[in-house]
């Protein structure tokens, strides 16, 4: 009981207690509880995305035959046979003067969107895309920040039945290569340049070089956001935005399309090889996504979204879909921490942001800067706060609950690139937990395996997905047979989905993440989550940052963590002392690092995850691919010869 941070005062009125309702009066059920609804919804596949598919109001030219052709078929089950759709149709079913979109960035001021605007300006670009040769199957990206155009872009581009796919501008040029070059686009958007800290960053050079390695790209489309008139002399098939677009478009057409024709291509984060090219059905991506927004987020016309999220992660591709439900959301360009660390709760005070959707690494960030919410900003508008991208530790929830707001839903939510979507996911009519994920995901078949492939509860394990779900990937770009597909996702468990996440589910239901499986630390046989140390770690106030790998060592493997410390702190053999009884007492012996070494970096990624594979790569002398997906490749470096760093 002590562990219940917070409870929902009217869970009767959401939306999740009336699909119960609904489920109830349709089928002669009995459901009383998410429990209920939950195992309903797994037993009777082709029946609860039915409803889902009804429910979330789906616009559509031809209805589905079959819901789905067999559940227990993974990869390559059929969702929806027969079915015709456009999901840029499904997001620009609102043409009224209701706010779509508010941009706000650190230079510029509030711009305004409403859903009749941005109708317009999907006509007038998917018009001027359809003039150039742009058709179905057409690869289109951007090299762009998160502005309202990147929107514009992927919502034309979508309307036609091409596939978008885009990157963040802080990426390298290689980086940008690796992924931009697997699909040999035909169009790409880029901004000139984009601002981050104060600072502003010159897009031009860098897009040049990358129209060298895309012979593909027929035309390169230059937004002007951080310069008036950008030279784009040495751009390839260059035009300016404003020029390129219509000014007498022809009425917008939506392609009818199946529902499996792809929409989105999105690409692992990994360092350890080229990305792998992901490619999402508009179907599946939109069916999955309403389903979340709608009953695991409650969101309604009147709600304000916000996540703090770059153009090329999959929260900003989770977040777009929320204008199907007509709701207004919010693009942040820019440093979360610029001018001050208030910045983004006073932007939530001034446009009523009621659900606001970040990352561990953030809310930390904001807790060992003692930025405390609720004294400088009026959140009571604020009725649930979304984390993800790692593995939210117990403190983190006090933060949420002592500094942010009382009466909140804290919703950890954990799923990935790989389903564009949740498995474990917020749940309005449920308790918050410390520490712990609300609930496994309506439709979402999920289990903690042991090594011997048998479902365990209240052990950790390895999360998988024992039936098929509609937002799983219809295939790898360039993935000739399936090969890469099936080793990535159903080579441990055959048939399976295999998600290299370690997982807990408890006896009631609640989930806790210990991050990924593949970065596993196993000394003497014993499998450990690196998450279970970073808990222990980021308690103790004299350390900034960490990181933990498992080396291969004379034939078994010794844990080596490398920290980072706070300024006017020393890591003396006090302090590792210190270090190491505090993980022996929290987690176990077998926890206990063999080498405590400082570190002047921890490598990211661009989208805030630590790559410990990568770091034990180096370590180990083996090359590290996919070097650019990182915030500054250079820190790398600094793991070349630990022996040279040990204290």
């Amino acid at each position: 009981m002590e562990n219940i941070l917070w409870r929902p005062t009217q869970p009767e009125k959401t939306k999740m207690a009336k699909l119960i309702s609904h489920v109830n009066n349709n089928y002669g059920t009995e459901l009383s509880s998410y429990d209920d609804l939950h195992a309903w919804s797994i037993n009777y596949t082709s029946e609860f995305w039915s409803e889902i598919w009804d429910c979330c109001s789906i616009k559509y030219s031809k209805p589905y035959t079959n819901v789905i052709d067999d559940k227990t078929k993974m990869p390559g089950a059929k969702w929806f046979s027969g079915a015709r759709l456009n999901y840029s149709e499904n997001l620009l079913r609102f043409q009224d003067e209701h706010p779509a979109i508010y941009f706000k960035s650190e230079e510029k001021p509030l711009q305004i969107i409403t859903y009749g605007i941005l109708y317009n300006e999907v006509e007038r670009l998917a018009h001027s895309l359809r003039e150039i040769g742009v058709e179905k199957g057409d690869r289109v990206v951007g090299f762009i920040p998160n502005i309202p155009e990147a929107v514009i872009a992927m919502l034309a581009t979508a309307s036609i039945g091409a596939v978008w796919s885009s990157a963040s501008p802080d990426f390298g040029t290689k980086g940008v290569l690796d992924r931009f070059s697997q699909i040999k686009p035909k169009v790409i958007f880029s901004s000139d340049g984009y601002n981050y800290n104060g600072n502003s960053y010159d897009c031009i050079e860098k897009l040049s070089e990358i129209l060298k390695g895309l012979p593909s790209v027929q035309k390169a489309i230059v937004i002007e956001y951080t310069n008036e008139s950008p030279d784009l002399s040495n751009i390839i098939n260059g035009v300016l935005y404003h020029k390129f677009i219509s000014n007498s478009p022809a009425p917008l057409q939506f392609e009818q399309l199946p529902f499996d024709h792809p929409l989105y291509i999105m690409y692992s984060s990994g360092t350890t090889g080229l990305p792998k090219s992901i490619v999402h059905s508009a179907g599946g991506t939109l069916i999955q996504h309403l389903k979340e927004l709608n009953f695991h987020c409650n969101l309604e016309r009147k709600d304000c979204l916000f996540y703090f999220t770059t153009s090329g992660w999959m929260m900003w591709n989770w977040l777009i879909s929320s204008l199907s439900i007509g709701s207004s959301l919010v693009l942040y360009d820019g440093s979360p921490f610029y001018p001050n660390g208030n910045s983004l709760w006073k932007m939530a005070e001034e446009l009523g942001i009621t659900i606001f959707g970040t990352s561990p690494k953030y809310l930390d960030a904001c807790k060992e800067n003692r930025i405390f919410p609720k004294n400088i900003a009026d959140l009571s508008k604020l009725h649930t706060i979304l984390s993800t991208g790692s593995p939210l530790v117990d403190e983190s929830f006090d933060y949420v609950y002592e500094n942010i707001k009382k009466d909140v839903l804290l919703g950890s939510i954990s799923g990935g690139t790989d389903i564009i979507s949740c498995f474990a996911i917020a749940n309005p009519m449920l308790p918050v937990k410390r520490g712990e994920l609300q609930c496994k995901g309506l439709g979402m078949d999920i289990k903690a395996y042991d090594k011997a492939g048998q479902s365990i509860i209240d052990q950790k394990g390895e999360l998988v997905c024992t039936t098929a779900f509609p937002s799983m990937p219809i295939y790898f770009w360039n993935d000739l047979g399936g090969k890469k597909y099936h080793d990535a996702y159903f080579k441990t468990f055959p048939n399976i989905w295999h998600h290299s996440d370690f997982i807990e589910i408890s006896e009631n239901g609640g989930i806790k993440i210990f991050g990924r499986s593949d970065t596993t630390l196993n000394p003497g046989g014993v499998r450990i989550g690196t998450a279970e140390i970073y808990r222990v770690l980021n308690s103790m106030k004299d350390i900034d940052d960490s990181l933990v790998i498992g080396q291969d060592w004379k034939g078994d493997q010794r844990i080596i963590l490398f920290i980072i410390m706070r300024e006017g702190h020393a890591l003396d053999k006090n302090m590792v002392n210190k270090i190491k009884k505090m993980i022996r007492s929290n987690c176990s012996p077998r926890h206990v690092p063999n080498k405590v070494i400082q570190i002047k970096g921890i490598p990211y990624t661009i989208n805030g995850k630590k790559v410990e594979v990568a770091v034990k790569k180096v370590i180990q002398g083996e090359a590290v691919n996919n070097r650019d997906s990182l915030t500054d490749p250079s820190v790398l470096d600094l793991y070349k010869n630990i022996s040279e760093l040990e204290t």
